[in-house]
């Protein structure tokens, strides 16, 4: 089955169009007014170290800090995006968030219920409420079941729906909701295409109607040609069912689409944190900048004419970062108090937190 046979309702996803844009402007709007109110989820000082282990006793003899004391709200109904190089730890925070890995310290509330204390049957408990995308399709769904029994699992995992009746109509709603074929459901993943099995992921994590979806690089998997209908469909997903993403990328383009506010991970820590726009716009952190400069612009006398920021040597094991600011052995502007002091983690302007010693210097 091609991704060209999907059902007619999902040609608008195929592409962004300017009513999603200026839509996205009054949602954008709303949500800064709408933060008053407490954050859905809270997370502070997060870390999540895996340990080394050696010798016949296997003693611990170091640590793979993937997470290092990161902090970030996420307010209901919004995307906070999450970008950074691979080896970066945003996937590994995302599923410290949801309790997939136990945390090393720090805290994560949700809904105003701290997870991290929390015992293993009160996060099942929670565990409707907040779901997962995950990144490689092919991998996330058991090919010996079929779409049917995929998406009705955590159905029958968390007794909703119970009746066999009531679950297949649940069923054959959730494939229409992600553009797919409810005639299909006793196909099996293989018999599928990458962004229709992307789809069926999609389907699975909404089928409890969670309020807080990690959407963990659904589309790096992805054909370039199907990831902007993922995205337009996670998008509408939201709107209908009223979701909160956290949305992980090393597409930066995607998440200027995507996302409300947009996190800066490097080396298992946040850099810099703000709105879509000011952080695209008015970045402060000089990995910001870099990442940014390597997104191609459509307008060849544009590109050819802005300022490049090529970042020399590869980022350092997080078994054994560097002192100070963990970004100073690439950082073009480090100073030698870059390789002692670590920055703070500081608010410059309102909603702007950035991690650098120069981000607030006259002319930077």
């Amino acid at each position: 089955m091609s991704e060209e046979s999907m059902s007619d309702e999902n040609g608008p996803d195929a592409t962004a169009g300017s009513d999603s844009a200026s839509e996205g402007s009054a949602a954008a709007d709303s949500m800064r007014a709408a933060r008053a109110d407490k954050p859905l989820v809270s997370v502070r000082d997060l870390k999540k170290h895996f340990p080394i282990m050696q010798g016949v006793f296997r003693r611990q003899v170091g640590a793979v800090k993937a997470v290092d004391g990161i902090n970030f709200d996420i307010y209901r109904g919004e995307t906070l995006g999450l970008v950074g190089e691979s080896g970066s730890g945003k996937s590994t925070a995302g599923r410290a968030v949801l309790q997939l890995e136990p945390v090393t310290d720090g805290t994560v509330q949700f809904d105003s219920e701290e997870l991290t204390t929390m015992s293993s049957s009160n996060v099942r408990r929670l565990r409707p409420r907040m779901q997962m995308v995950f990144q490689n399709p092919h991998a996330s769904l058991n090919p010996r079941m079929t779409v049917s029994s995929i998406i009705g699992e955590p159905l029958v995992e968390h007794n909703a729906f119970a009746r066999g009746p009531e679950r297949t109509e649940r069923i054959e709603e959730l494939l229409r909701l992600v553009g797919l074929d409810p005639t299909h459901a006793n196909r099996y993943p293989h018999e599928f295409s990458g962004g229709q099995r992307q789809r069926i992921g999609i389907a699975r994590a909404i089928a409890l109607n969670p309020d807080f979806i990690v959407c963990d690089e659904p589309i790096a998997a992805l054909d370039v040609s199907i990831q902007a209908q993922v995205v337009n469909l996670l998008e509408k997903l939201q709107k209908s069912l009223d979701l909160s993403y956290l949305f992980i990328s090393h597409d930066m383009s995607m998440v200027r689409h995507i996302a409300d506010r947009v996190a800066v991970m490097y080396l298992g820590r946040l850099v810099e944190l703000a709105e879509v726009d000011d952080l695209y716009d008015n970045p402060k952190h000089p990995y910001t900048r870099a990442l940014h400069s390597a997104v191609p612009v459509p307008d060849p006398e544009v590109e050819e004419a802005r300022t490049r920021v090529i970042l020399e040597g590869d980022i350092p094991s997080p078994a054994n970062p560097p002192g100070g600011c963990p970004f100073h052995t690439r950082c073009p502007v480090a100073e030698q108090e870059c390789s002692v002091d670590v920055p703070e983690w500081r608010e410059i302007e309102s909603g702007h937190w950035v991690a650098c010693h120069f981000a607030d210097r006259p002319g930077w």
